[in-house]
């Protein structure tokens, strides 16, 4: 029987990794090694007894009295706190989804591969803060790393029996987000309820308003750079507002292979779950017809800026991606608070990164995850001051 596990289980990609394992058999058809999950016990409480799990881990110590009573008598373990993520994530496992939102998915994501284990990675950060690193470990431990981005999967699918060396460029779809057709100057003044409400996907409230910021798609644009080792100048982003097309891989023949498929995220897990085979999914299915049209624009890098921030952190590269990405989370956990404008985000990370740059070498290759997390610590220190800079003036 395939032994799985399932971090980051309550989040919206947990969900929906849940509700294909369910429908795959469930507790039947796997062996449940862990579940992990945030402040909802009662949820993560319900999947482990569910799939049966040998442990659930909640990522915060004041939850575990909650989830180990609502867990008493089931036999299932129980434990709270990073360190004990961490440990779930060493336990072996023949697939392994990574659905940890931000930099504390790295460190779980890390461990997985040292087990030898297929590791689903919706997880973006780790490629961004620490690609060569997540690389590198996989191979030497003989793990595979299965991207699950809807643009990613579509990459990796559109790619399936080419080479590489035929590549002349990826691209990258973006919907442009809840905020895409706002008159420029209204985007100053977005509320987190304007961010959010996003007209395609169905996703968690950080990776919204990271969509309607464009940050999430310079996420996705470094992590295509360490994922499929391209030039940045071979990567191009380009607005589509129907998110149908989930990427397209363009050939130096001229040819472009696509992927098209409803905005649904149970098709790029269910993909990774099912590698190398396909098997049926509970996914909608396109009627091109009905559809009609299919749209597409350049982005405007003034309404974006995130985009030109990814492109200065891809020509840094070393421990550049860490401190873009720690600066990131710093600036939306502000804006989340109502501390910080929408637009002011953007301002953050790029007074983060010329500070780091001008304190620290950026562009130096991490030597381990250490230096790594210690880059991320920093640049949550300096993000913060960035902040409150803004804030003030």
């Amino acid at each position: 029987m395939r032994r799985i596990s399932i971090f980051g289980a309550t989040g919206s990609v947990g969900e929906s990794t849940y509700d294909l394992i369910l429908r795959a058999g469930g507790a039947e058809a796997f062996q449940t090694v862990a579940l992990t999950g945030g402040r909802n016990t009662a949820r993560l409480a319900d999947m482990a007894l569910a799939l049966r799990a040998e442990v659930a881990v909640t990522a915060h110590d004041d939850c575990l009295p909650d989830l180990a009573a609502r867990l008493a008598g089931s036999g299932i373990a129980v434990a709270a706190g990073p360190a004990a993520v961490a440990e779930a994530a060493s336990r072996p496992a023949d697939w392994v989804m990574s659905a940890i939102v931000g930099a504390a998915g790295l460190v779980p994501g890390m461990q997985a591969l040292k087990t030898g284990a297929t590791l689903a990675l919706a997880n973006k950060e780790s490629l961004v803060t620490a690609g060569q690193l997540l690389l590198s470990t996989a191979a030497r431990h003989g793990a595979t790393i299965l991207p699950v981005d809807s643009e990613h999967s579509a990459i990796f699918q559109a790619l399936i029996g080419e080479d590489m060396s035929a590549v002349e460029r990826i691209i990258l779809t973006a919907s442009g987000g809840a905020l895409r057709d706002w008159p420029m100057e209204r985007l100053a003044s977005a509320t987190v309820t304007e961010a959010l409400a996003h007209p395609n996907w169905a996703m968690g409230p950080r990776i919204t308003i990271d969509s309607a910021s464009m940050f999430n798609k310079a996420l996705e644009v470094i992590e295509t750079r360490e994922f499929f080792g391209v030039a940045p100048a071979q990567i191009e982003v380009i607005i589509h507002p129907e998110s149908i097309v989930h990427s397209m891989v363009a050939f130096h023949d001229g040819g472009v292979i696509a992927h098209l498929g409803a905005p649904d995220m149970r098709h790029p897990i269910g993909f990774a779950l099912n590698w190398p085979a396909r098997a049926a999914l509970p996914v909608a299915r396109l009627d091109l017809a009905r559809l009609g049209s299919l749209t597409f624009r350049a982005p405007d890098l003034r309404r974006w800026p995130a985009l030109r921030l990814a492109g200065e952190v891809m020509a840094v590269r070393g421990l550049a991606g860490a401190a873009f990405n720690a600066a990131k989370e710093i600036a939306l956990d502000r804006f989340i608070a109502g501390q910080l404008g929408f637009m002011a985000m953007a301002g953050v990370v790029e007074d983060t990164l010329a500070r780091l740059s001008a304190e620290t070498r950026l562009g130096n290759a991490a030597s381990g995850l250490e230096d790594v997390l210690a880059m991320d610590h920093l640049a949550r220190i300096r993000a913060a001051e960035a902040a409150d800079n803004r804030a003030g003036g």
